[in-house]
């Protein structure tokens, strides 16, 4: 029985590995979406284009606006002369800011009262608007403190120290990142597992291994190995480029990344089995592949914290491997964990596994009643 488990194993190890488009689908589209995503997908605002509006015109009100154009968030575009082209270059998305400077910037300054400043942002992005608020604030912000310093001013009554553990610079580049592992690996893992039984539908051959010796459990086995094993290298390639390329630190060990990345591979085969085992030909496998996928980003907190969500959907993204699997992956790379800490999304993954695994084995031994 084990020789005839090994020689499905093997075959289907063949069957994808042989084929130059199912190489070409293996390693040219992780690395390709590992570098956009890397490099474009970003939490971080550079280069903000804003125009000036500087009605006090004065030396210490063309500080301000130095301030702002030397800071690497921000990119002076266009000087205003008048308050009507705000909302136009805002409505054509020339620029996303406006700094306008109140004439009276100067006088209320040199009296030691609040210097008007005001920012006007495009709002359509309510994220962006408010990262760029945040970015102003923390300028405008040191320029008070400054001001305070020199001239003798009424100093805050409370001064903001930030500290960010983890992530010391709060490149959102360290948070994105390590996600794209979990990313590439299910979408990988549930294209290889995912067409394997419609393969062998469409091929005439699914009929073939019925009828053989192999059990329904064996069969099972006999496809999930190839996608685990494959899953287990391809998320080892993305590793070691989000280490060693993208300078992520990994902090927690490789003991708990990999069991953490075992068992969410294990669950996606299972997720995968099923798929294969309910479609009739590629493409139905394919288009389930990718109907279980997108679902699967948005609900795991790849991009949005899940606490954010309505309560139903939060509980529905429990039946989500892709949820835990980022819980460990992260924690690994910028935390120090220890076993007791990640062994709630360990007991779920493996849960969803050993659930998914099943389900595919029963779905197998209805096709061959």
């Amino acid at each position: 029985m084990l020789a005839r488990l090994i020689a499905l194993i093997v075959k289907e190890f063949l069957v994808i590995l042989r084929d130059a488009k199912s190489r070409m689908v293996l390693i040219g589209p992780p690395l390709i979406q590992l570098v956009v995503f890397g490099y474009a997908a970003s939490f971080d605002l550079n280069h903000v284009p804003f125009a000036v509006y500087d009605q006090d015109q004065t030396a210490l009100s063309r500080e301000l606006v130095a301030d702002f154009a030397g800071s690497a968030s921000f990119q002076e575009v266009a000087v205003l002369h008048s308050p009507d082209r705000i909302k136009q270059l805002i409505d054509s998305r020339t620029v996303e800011m406006v700094l306008d400077i109140d004439p009276r910037y100067t006088r209320n300054l040199l009296l030691g009262q609040p210097a008007p400043v005001q920012i006007i942002v495009d709002g359509r992005n309510s994220n962006t608007a408010l990262l760029i608020l945040g970015y102003a604030n923390n300028i405008i912000s040191s320029v008070s403190e400054s001001w305070s310093a020199v001239h003798g001013g009424t100093a805050p009554y409370a001064r903001l120290i930030p500290r960010a553990l983890y992530n010391p610079t709060l490149d959102s580049h360290w948070f994105i990142v390590p996600g794209i592992v979990a990313l590439l690996t299910q979408v990988i893992t549930l294209l290889v597992v995912g067409l394997s039984v419609a393969r062998e539908r469409e091929a005439g051959t699914f009929d073939q291994i019925l009828v053989t010796p192999l059990r329904p459990l064996d069969i099972v086995i006999g496809k999930s190995l190839p996608g685990l094993i494959i899953g287990l290298v391809e998320g080892t390639v993305i590793i070691l480029a989000t280490h060693f390329w993208f300078g992520v630190p990994l902090l927690g060990g490789l003991v708990l990344l990999y069991t953490g990345l075992f068992l969410f591979i294990a669950a996606v085969t299972g997720i995968g089995l099923m798929i294969s085992s309910l479609a009739s030909t590629q493409q139905q496998a394919l288009l389930g592949a990718f109907l279980f996928m997108v679902p699967s980003i948005i609900l795991s907190g790849f991009a949005t914290p899940i606490a954010n969500m309505p309560v139903l959907v939060q509980d529905l993204t429990l039946i989500n491997p892709m949820r835990y699997a980022l819980v460990v992956i992260r924690d690994c790379f910028l935390g120090k964990p220890d076993f007791s800490m990640l062994l709630p999304q360990f007991a779920a993954m493996t849960a969803l596994a050993v659930i998914s695994l099943v389900a595919a084995g029963w779905l197998f031994r209805k096709q061959s009643v």
